[in-house]
């Protein structure tokens, strides 16, 4: 136990931030389970879905870049410490 915790923190960091960023854009789920019910099970995809069936298209895009950026910013994030700091050999 303690050999196998310290060389698994970085792949546990990994798949936890992984499944956020993932959860981000997820719809279908959302959607199908929590319904559309306002100020209750507001997400960013059903924000997006809502705009579009708005025909709010400026809103949608908005929305999207908005999604895109933050999911971009965490899978950049994870793999900068990924690779700097649990690294089993020092980057030169």
């Amino acid at each position: 136990m303690k050999l196998i915790l310290p060389l698994s923190t970085a792949g546990l960091i990994t798949g936890v931030v992984l499944s956020f960023a993932h959860t981000l854009g997820e719809f279908g789920v959302v959607l199908m389970v929590g319904g559309n019910i306002e100020g209750v099970t507001r997400t960013v995809s059903i924000e997006i879905y809502d705009n579009v069936q708005a025909l709010d298209y400026a809103g949608a895009a908005k929305t999207s870049a908005f999604l895109l950026v933050v999911s971009y910013a965490v899978l950049l994030l994870v793999y900068a410490v990924n690779r700097r700091v649990w690294s089993v050999w020092p980057q030169k």
